[in-house]
């Protein structure tokens, strides 16, 4: 039975408060889809370490030593592909007293810390504080 709307978006609301409580814990719960995104990049790891190989097999038969550098550069940059884990933009945020969630604005944050003196960039914060309530 498929859920309804309302229960889809409290759905979606929970997740997000999750990911904004403990977006590590959130991370390790993905489930399968994570799982198959990393065995494909696993599998893409070995394909390039093998290609990477062969490469550097054939620089070494035709002493062509660049075409050997390059072929281990494809090994090395393959491999390391393979073992790190696919980044995952955090959404963060803070939960507020009603559930909601209320974005950080990283646009912004940027932009306060680049222009103005200190003082200015307190008065921004204490003007947004004052703002939110």
């Amino acid at each position: 039975m498929p859920l309804s709307e309302h229960e889809q978006q409290l759905l979606e609301q929970m997740e997000q408060a999750l990911y904004a409580e403990d977006p590590k814990f959130a991370s390790q719960m993905q489930g399968a889809g994570a799982r198959a995104a990393q065995r494909r990049r696993i599998a893409v790891g070995i394909v390039g370490v093998v290609v990477g190989l062969a490469v550097v097999l054939v620089g070494v038969n035709t002493q062509l030593w660049v075409l050997g550098a390059v072929g281990f550069a494809v090994m090395v940059a393959s491999a390391a592909f393979a073992l790190t884990p696919q980044r995952r933009r955090a959404r963060l945020g803070s939960v507020q007293s009603d559930g909601t969630i209320r974005r950080a604005n990283p646009a912004q944050r940027t932009r306060s810390a680049r222009g103005g003196s200190f003082m200015e960039r307190m008065e921004q914060r204490w003007d947004r504080r004052h703002d939110d309530y």
